[in-house]
This record gives C-alpha cells, structure tokens and sequence, in this order.
C-alpha cells in the first residue's frame, strides 16, 4: 500500500485513524478505529496507557505467529495490577524449538490457547482510546498490524510509548558509552535499581516494561506541562 505510507508522512496520527475509520469494514478493527486518539498535546500524566508484550514464534510479523500476549494498564502513572491480563494464544502450526526455549510454551499448552482472532479482538477493544506502551514496540506494532490485514483487511495505528527509545535517549542525553545490550528491558531496568524478572513470559514483560516507563519519565514529574508527542514513537510498523 504505498499511496498510504507515502500519504501518511504528512498526516497527523488522528487523521490517519479518521481516514482509516472510512475504508475499514464493520468488526472489531472499526470498531476500535471509531475511538478517538489521544490528543498528542496532552500532558503524558494524565493518559491511560496499556502495557503490552507479545511472545511469538519468531520476530517476522508477516509469516510467525502469536503465542501469548499481556497486558496491564496504567492511569495517572500508576500502575493498576486489577486489570493485569495474560493469555495464552493457539497457533495454526508447531512451535519451532528454538523459540520453544526462549518462552517455555510447549504445544501442549499452546493448544489450550484462544485463536489468535479472539485474542486480537480482545486486544482491539482492550486499547481503544488509549495509548501503547511497549519495549521495541515496533514488534508488538508489526505482528497487531499483520493480524489486523490478515483478519480485518485494514492498518492498524496507535499512539505508542517505546521504552527502548526512551531508554537510548535517557543514555545519550548522559553522553554514556552505549552499547546494543544496554537497551535490553533488563539492562535499562538495572540502571535504575529496580528488580529482576525472570523475562519471556508476556504479563511480567508488560509490568516490567510499565514500571520501566515510570522510572524513565519520573524526571519529567516535575515540569509544569510534558505533551505526549515529546515521547511518543513516530517509526515505522
């Protein structure tokens, strides 16, 4: 679709929803796109966000599948664990045991998953109005777009936080030696003294993504107005 990526450079990200909004079919997908974005001036504090992390067959959005997602909301920068969530998502084919060893899925446990359609749905109505927070979001980005085309025949869009480009930006503005292995969720949460999780289950990525994301603003805490556009993603997905 290169009229859209050639169109939506010179768009504002509610203008693209609201363009999309006309060319999608009725369903979930329209249905989420109906919702108003927020306002990227608005001050990044008084937002909901919703944490999100995926855990897949492999990083290609376009021929891998989902395996798990979770997801937890925050309001006025705090956390809320109530609305934690974590599901387990069936895929059409066999685990491949490379990525088997990473997340701990096996097929058994796979199987007893929802569809990736349900989980999408749920997903849909989960982050309607609200804004993404996620660590190297144009993963979660690519593989809820890709479900998206395949499923509902439209583009997805979002207002999103990234942690790692926060986190590069928080090093940078430092002048500190940075390498490739410092962005990683772990790495940038060491920097800032906060636990260890044990990584690749999906909910404890999307808390601890949630909790990244407070300790990378709470600088910014006391400046009288800090619009969301300041920190928002702007790549491509």
């Amino acid at each position: 679709m290169a009229w859209w990526t050639f169109w939506r450079q010179w768009q504002s990200l509610e203008q693209q929803r609201q363009a999309l909004l006309k060319h999608t079919p009725a369903g979930p997908l329209r249905d989420y796109l109906a919702v108003p974005f927020a306002d990227p001036n608005s001050d990044f504090r008084t937002l909901t966000y919703t944490a999100l992390d995926f855990e897949t067959t492999g990083l290609e959005p376009q021929q891998d599948e989902l395996l798990s997602l979770g997801v937890v909301d925050m309001r006025d920068m705090a956390i809320h664990l109530g609305t934690a969530q974590h599901e387990i998502i069936a895929p059409q084919n066999d685990i491949p045991e490379a990525s088997a060893v990473i997340h701990a899925i096996t097929d058994d446990q796979a199987a007893l998953g929802i569809s990736c359609r349900r989980a999408i749905e749920l997903l849909l109505q989960r982050l309607a109005g609200k804004v993404l927070i996620a660590h190297y979001a144009r993963l979660e980005l690519g593989f809820i777009n890709a479900c998206c085309r395949r499923l509902y025949g439209g583009q997805f869009l979002i207002p999103t936080v990234d942690t790692l480009l926060l986190g590069r930006r928080w090093i940078d503005n430092r002048n500190l030696y940075l390498q490739q292995s410092d962005l990683r969720l772990n790495a940038l949460r060491n920097r800032f003294n906060l636990p260890r999780y044990k990584a690749h289950n999906a909910l404890t990525d999307a808390l601890a993504t949630a909790e990244l994301f407070q300790a990378l603003t709470v600088q910014r805490l006391p400046e009288r107005h800090v619009p969301l556009k300041e920190l928002e993603y702007r790549g491509k997905y």
